[in-house]
């Protein structure tokens, strides 16, 4: 079989390129901060089993994500980004290449499966989980090997025992990456969707596998729950009411929040779009009812997570899976029909890839003017992405001006790993805030008086992780514990200090520092920046 006709070959080469090269270039977030000073602490002080975050209890997520992190910062280095995000790199390869394998096992069109595979690893939210140090996609990926796994349960007659043990172990594993949110958001739609389009037929006989699907399953998602919760029961209690209240009264959001769901797919927003409407496509894809299945799923799934309270841009994760799906019907259309396509069904067409083409173009004069002032840093990488983009503008221009579809939606996916090779080393190289002082800057006053560093109250996970190990905080709920030593550091928020004096009154305080973590001067934000102090017994 040649390259080009190997789709899953060239599928699995693509997600290579998007989720694999530069994955050190952006700078480590909040989230990532958290899951990997958890990862971290499993390594240095064997919180394997009972997970803390700055050596305090962090039960709020299941650890499997953690632990494959741990895993590849053990083997591949504790500071190296790329061996951090690593993990998610790989779950996001599983998730684009099971979209593939599902859409070729419903609709039997290698094609087909292949835009939708394509159309997945460059959407947006999934090429960013992708490359994220977060555990949705950890949840979503070992999702979607389960859901193909009970496809096969629900269509074929074979191995139906093997798979279903098989399926329930992957049901499991995506519990424990991140709780029953892949079960609501990705799994529950799957199920109504092939309940209203395939209607369970010939379901007999497949009883018992499905049965020792569930419970496999049940077990495996249990298991570190159980224990934890046996253990160390105050703090499993603590925790739980804690993220139990937050679906109701943290980030709540009206209940139309997601209806502009297809914009988290980036470039694919317009197809995306016009991939949801039933009427115009119904008769014009090459398989209604794998259609009315992907379009069921994908609107399912956004109504349940509507349903929800607490509600994130992130949480859509999920809907991007089926929609993908749903998308590439649109786009195995256009691939078939677009030369012969009235004009008027040409324009949405044109306008949605003109403007990526248009980005193209205009980049070089754009990045040059936002960029002029430290274009010899950044020099080499401009010019090669300018090269690339423009080319792949012209290129888009040139097939679309001869109706030849297919060049155009292939350019569109060099067009994002264009960015991804050439345009995030721009990120990489260029300077931080100039006020930007790492928490590191502690070690300077360490070195020449060794003294214990507190925190006044709390923490930020991404001072924890710069750091390397856990900062104990002075103030825990309504408690002081004041330190015994002599002369100590302290970490201060602005907010924090007349509560500090107040409290220390019978100590020398001193002002030595200011740690500012904001890497963007255009965005500071307060949990980011501490005072320093020298604490001395008077």
């Amino acid at each position: 079989m040649k390259l080009k006709d190997n789709y899953l070959l060239l599928l699995v080469m693509v997600c290579i390129a998007v989720f694999f090269v530069n994955l050190d270039a952006i700078i480590v977030n909040i989230m990532e901060a958290r899951n990997f000073a958890t990862a971290r602490e499993m390594i240095t002080m064997d919180h394997w089993i009972f997970t803390t975050l700055n050596n305090e209890p962090r039960y709020e997520k299941p650890p499997l994500p953690t632990w494959l992190t741990a895993v590849s910062m053990f083997l591949f280095g504790m500071k190296s980004l790329f061996a951090l995000r690593l993990p998610a790199a790989i779950m996001g390869t599983v998730t684009v290449i099971f979209t593939y394998k599902l859409g070729l096992k419903f609709t039997g069109h290698r094609k087909f499966a292949f835009i939708a595979g394509l159309i997945a690893v460059t959407s947006f939210y999934i090429l960013h989980s992708g490359r994220d140090g977060q555990w949705d996609i950890h949840t979503h990926g070992w999702m979607m090997m389960a859901i193909y796994g009970m496809y096969r349960i629900f269509t074929e007659e074979g191995n139906k025992y093997i798979n279903g043990i098989l399926t329930g172990l992957l049901l499991g594993f995506s519990f424990l990456s991140k709780g029953p949110v892949s079960m609501y958001a990705l799994l529950l739609p799957f199920l109504i969707s092939y309940g209203i389009v395939y209607k369970y037929r010939n379901f007999r006989g497949k009883w018992q596998a499905l049965l020792l699907m569930i419970l496999v399953a049940f077990v495996v998602s249990a298991s570190w729950s159980w224990y934890v919760y046996f253990f160390d029961t105050n703090a499993v209690s603590k925790i739980t009411e804690r993220e139990t209240g937050r679906w109701l009264d943290y980030h709540t959001r009206p209940f139309y929040y997601y209806w502009s769901f297809v914009i988290q797919t980036g470039i694919w927003t317009i197809p995306a779009f016009v991939g949801l409407l039933y009427p115009y496509l119904k008769n014009r894809v090459f398989n209604k009812t794998g259609y009315k299945f992907t379009l069921v799923w994908t609107l399912s799934a956004v109504i349940l997570l509507s349903i929800i309270p607490e509600k994130k841009a992130r949480y859509l994760l999920p809907v991007l899976i089926p929609l993908a799906l749903n998308t590439a019907f649109y786009i195995e259309y256009l691939f078939r029909r677009f030369d012969m396509m009235p004009k008027k069904e040409k324009l949405v067409v044109y306008f949605n890839f003109s403007i990526i083409a248009v980005i193209g173009l205009i980049f070089p004069l754009v990045g040059f003017y936002l960029f002029k002032d430290q274009f010899t840093k950044i020099w080499p990488w401009f010019i090669l992405t300018s090269v690339c983009l423009v080319a792949i503008g012209i290129l888009i221009f040139y097939y679309l001006r001869r109706n030849r579809f297919k060049p155009v939606f292939y350019l569109t996916v060099w067009f994002i790993i264009c960015v991804i090779f050439f345009g995030l080393p721009i990120v990489k190289k260029l300077e931080l805030n100039p006020a930007f002082k790492s928490i590191t800057t502690v070690d300077h006053y360490l070195e020449k008086h060794p003294m214990p560093l507190y925190e006044f109250n709390g923490f930020t996970p991404e001072f924890i992780w710069e750091y390397g190990e856990p900062i104990e905080a002075i103030k825990n709920g309504n408690d002081y514990t004041i330190p015994k030593s002599q002369k100590f550091l302290l970490l201060v928020t602005k907010e924090q200090t007349g509560e500090m004096r107040n409290l220390l009154s019978e100590f020398n305080i001193e002002k030595i520092d200011e740690i500012n973590m904001n890497a963007n001067p255009d965005n500071h934000r307060d949990r980011l920046f501490r005072n320093l102090y020298l604490v001395t017994k008077k």
